[in-house]
């Protein structure tokens, strides 16, 4: 069973995805979030592309929005209200797929 993390769960998971990243994940309106700039739209839609297949495969899927080079990414598991390690889980495959993909 899936449980929503509680507010000191969230700090040190979030440590722990943010380690020597420049650009980090936030928590935003009670969601974990993210903007991603690519250099062009063929770029970001291939990230998203990406994205869209791990997560179905995970059965967790993004609330996200594209402009041109910018995609916006907010995860939460709704089934439990909020973060959950199922948002951690994602958001670092996201930085993987970045790793493997630029």
């Amino acid at each position: 069973m899936i449980e929503k993390y509680n507010a000191a769960q969230i700090s040190h998971a979030l440590a722990q995805l943010n380690q020597g990243m420049r650009n980090p994940w936030r928590i935003n309106n009670d969601k974990l979030h993210k903007i991603f700039i690519f250099t062009d739209f063929a770029a970001a839609f291939k990230f998203m592309s990406s994205v869209a297949r791990h997560a179905e495969k995970a059965n967790h899927h993004p609330e996200w929005s594209n402009r041109y080079n910018t995609v916006k990414i907010d995860l939460t598991t709704h089934e439990v209200g909020g973060i959950s390690k199922r948002d951690f889980e994602l958001a670092d495959l996201i930085n993987s797929i970045l790793d493997t993909d630029r």
